[in-house]
């Protein structure tokens, strides 16, 4: 069974974040909390694991994940010809329940699954999430859930989904909030 990591203590969070930090590095699949619901996620750069996470939902490459960012200045080394109303977007909603889907620099060397040139970014309000983020980087997470199946509110509800197809689950408790974040596409000369 996959460890579960009670992260509701500092000492907790930082043993999570390092356990869920090492896994992550070698191309596995974690569950961590967001500011919506708890999503699965995977190094953004690694296509196996972002492929995994895709099998482990049981969804195709034409519903890519969106990546969650540590910070509003990750936006531009992941993206080009950001708008400037993205950017107050992100300051007015940053962090928070806002994924911004905005043309991907087309230098990176990662596969998020059939993107059409874009990807979608985020960054949650979430202390762990962001403290994982802070270690790992960019990651690929998506809700933690079977397609087609509640999306995970709780850590038993996303093991119960995901089992074994995930090797670190960080559990802050039942999660704050009930809806997914809006997403709205920047890729225009309007939202």
């Amino acid at each position: 069974m996959s460890p579960v990591i009670d992260c509701t203590t500092e000492e907790g969070q930082a043993q999570g974040v390092a356990a869920a930090a090492e896994a992550v590095r070698r191309g596995e699949l974690v569950v961590l909390p967001t500011d919506t619901v708890y999503g699965v996620g995977a190094d953004a750069f690694a296509p196996a694991a972002v492929a995994a996470i895709l099998e482990a939902k049981g969804r195709g490459r034409e519903m890519p994940p969106p990546v969650l960012i540590p910070s509003p200045q990750t936006v531009d080394g992941l993206a080009t010809n950001v708008p400037a109303y993205a950017r107050d977007l992100m300051e007015a909603f940053w962090p928070g329940q806002l994924t911004l889907v905005l043309l991907a620099q087309s230098s990176l060397m990662w596969d998020l699954g059939e993107t059409n040139g874009t990807v979608a970014l985020r960054m949650p309000k979430d202390d762990t999430a962001l403290k994982l983020l802070d270690e790992v980087g960019p990651m690929a997470v998506t809700s933690a859930n079977v397609s087609g199946q509640a999306p995970a509110q709780t850590i038993l509800a996303a093991a119960a989904q995901l089992g074994p197809a995930v090797s670190v689950y960080l559990d802050t408790g039942p999660s704050a909030g009930t809806l997914p974040s809006t997403i709205l596409d920047c890729t225009g000369e309007a939202p």
